[in-house]
């Protein structure tokens, strides 16, 4: 199945006290979930230099592959769902774009995952989510905010910082740490 949505978020790096903070402040340290993601490219990275996120994210048993590519006020985002035996093929063999996304033209193989322990709640006028993120060795934690409107948005995110005393941090992309 193919779905396309409008992904408009804002995120900022947190130290992991402030993690805890938070969690305990929604009570959700008992909500939290394991998504792996694994990251695709061509041999020379070309989508990552392109802003375009190309991923399989594992969450419990279901499997989907997200193009992902960053426009001015959000990401336009097509998904397929897999099989778990697709995945596993395509994590292993690698795969062309074009199967799956018909306008894109790459042969790509698996370049790094990520694990993403997350949480998330309802908040305002969007979705808040608090996640720890492992990789190459290496934990750190952030807050991010989906909205539908960007420009609300913005404002209750930088209220949200705000609120909890947080300075914001410029983060990468998920996928730009896990493939350096």
């Amino acid at each position: 199945m193919f779905k396309s949505n409008i992904e408009i978020e804002f995120k900022t790096a947190v130290d992991k006290e402030k993690y805890l903070e938070m969690l305990h402040h929604f009570n959700l340290q008992d909500n939290i979930f394991l998504q792996t993601n694994y990251y695709f490219d061509t041999k020379d990275l070309e989508l990552n230099k392109n802003d375009i996120v190309l991923r399989i994210r594992k969450k419990g048993d279901r499997f989907k592959v997200t193009l992902k590519k960053q426009g001015e006020k959000g990401a336009f985002e097509n998904h397929v769902f897999l099989t778990k035996e697709q995945a596993e093929e395509m994590i292993k063999n690698g795969f062309n774009t074009k199967d799956y996304f018909k306008d894109l033209d790459y042969d790509v193989t698996f370049k790094a995952s990520l694990d993403n322990y997350r949480v998330s709640t309802p908040y305002l006028n969007g979705k808040l989510f608090l996640d720890r993120c492992d990789y190459h060795e290496k934990t750190e934690y952030e807050i991010e905010f989906e909205v539908d409107n960007y420009e609300e948005g913005e404002i209750e995110f930088f209220e949200l910082l705000k609120q909890f005393d947080v300075t914001f941090v410029k983060t990468k992309r998920k996928s730009e740490r896990a493939l350096k």
